[in-house]
């Protein structure tokens, strides 16, 4: 083992990882928190595990064949099947790239006090797209270094909001190992499906056997390739584990805080902050529920303080990289644009939800495949997956 060469590999894993932290992922975080305590950490866990072994899968399938996913559909695939696969991770593309719009777009809001409306936040969401293409330009190295910066301020921040919440570590511990969720009923059922759609994104897989490619194997040297998959492995492990962290603090973070609380509550803690949001919350004893929006804002009150190659490989269609990022940026921005104008804030962040439902109708598209190819020995060779 040489801490070196695993510095060398080091990127494609936290690239890929961040997919394991977007909007989506907090929406469904901070909602089962907030719906079913400690009780789906273990959902969370072992749905952090599965993605874990297909994101291994497609790393494995990038370094041994040297093509990425959307590529080997390609070639073995007919027309019609791999035309309905390319349709079908577009739309997940798409989705995703809805929930960072939201994101954004709600983050531009708050941290502007509202005076940036949501539609304009939207707007300025198109900004990002040049940002990565910029980075890109100046080597993928750059890109993974910037995405690495992004992951450390939020586990930073979130951390910083567990250390001071002081989560119950008995509870946090009993929701992790022990499969259970006492006098649960349809809501946190929904939560636990939710989060299942929100961890594990199809078009992760795509990217990830993508970012592999970036370096440098000799595929004609098992040893080598055998070594690529070894230390890419390691970094995975080690990339979702901190995406794992960042997610524990946002589920037990809002489980602490909101838990079992009512609108009342939250009403009172915010009036007492003197917070401009304590509108949000009724005065009533319905039972809290919080979206991305609400959940951010409430929080102020308790403490104050890949679409780059998806065109190219199933269709073989040689666009610019600009072109292919700005048409998925376009179609996600235009329906996000429309709502954030004519509807409320609530009709923006109940989209997530609709989101990570979409995410999971759309997995058997991208597990499918990457099951299926990475046990062919004609494909994989001595690397095909044993029974």
């Amino acid at each position: 083992f040489s801490f070196r060469k695993l510095w060398a590999f080091t990127g494609p894993g936290f690239l890929m990882s961040i997919a394991y932290l977007d909007p989506g992922n907090i929406e469904s975080d901070l909602q089962s928190g907030a719906v079913a305590g400690f009780k789906l950490l273990w959902v969370l866990m072992l749905a952090t595990i599965i993605g874990l072994l297909l994101q291994r899968l497609a790393a494995r399938l990038g370094v041994v064949t040297g093509l990425h996913l959307a590529e080997v559909c390609n070639r073995q695939y007919q027309k019609v099947p791999r035309i309905i696969l390319w349709l079908m991770v577009e739309l997940a593309i798409i989705g995703s790239d809805m929930q960072e719009v939201i994101g954004s777009a709600i983050a531009i809001n708050l941290l502007s006090m509202g005076k940036i409306p949501l539609w304009g936040g939207v707007l300025i969401t198109i900004a990002d797209t040049f940002v990565f293409l910029f980075l890109d330009k100046y080597g993928l190295r750059k890109l993974e270094a910037f995405f690495g910066l992004l992951i450390t301020i939020m586990a930073l921040t979130f951390g910083y909001e567990y250390i001071t919440v002081k989560p119950d570590q008995g509870k946090l511990l009993k929701g992790l190992f022990i499969p259970y969720c006492q006098d649960c009923g349809t809501p946190q059922l929904e939560q636990a499906v939710g989060i299942v759609g929100a961890v594990i994104m199809p078009h992760n897989m795509y990217l990830h056997s993508a970012l592999v490619k970036s370096r440098q194997v000799n595929r004609a040297n098992k040893r080598e390739v055998r070594e690529a998959n070894k230390y890419f492995f390691i970094e995975s492990c080690i990339a979702l584990f901190v995406s794992f962290i960042i997610n524990i603090f946002v589920v037990t973070v809002f489980a602490e805080a909101f838990f079992d609380k009512t609108n009342e509550d939250v009403n009172a803690v915010c009036a007492n902050a003197s917070s401009p949001h304590s509108s949000l919350f009724p005065i009533n004893n319905k039972t809290l529920e919080v979206d991305i929006y609400k959940g951010v804002t409430s929080l102020c009150c308790f403490h104050p303080a890949a679409a780059l190659f998806f065109l190219q490989g199933f269709l073989n269609l040689r666009w610019s990289r600009f072109a292919r990022v700005l048409l998925t940026r376009s179609i996600a921005i235009t329906p996000t644009l429309f709502v954030s104008i004519f509807q409320d804030v609530e009709h923006l962040t109940g989209m997530n939800d609709f989101l990570n439902v979409l995410m999971s109708l759309q997995l058997p598209f991208a597990l499918i495949p990457v099951l299926t190819f990475t046990s062919l020995p004609s494909v994989m060779n001595d690397f095909a997956n044993g029974l």
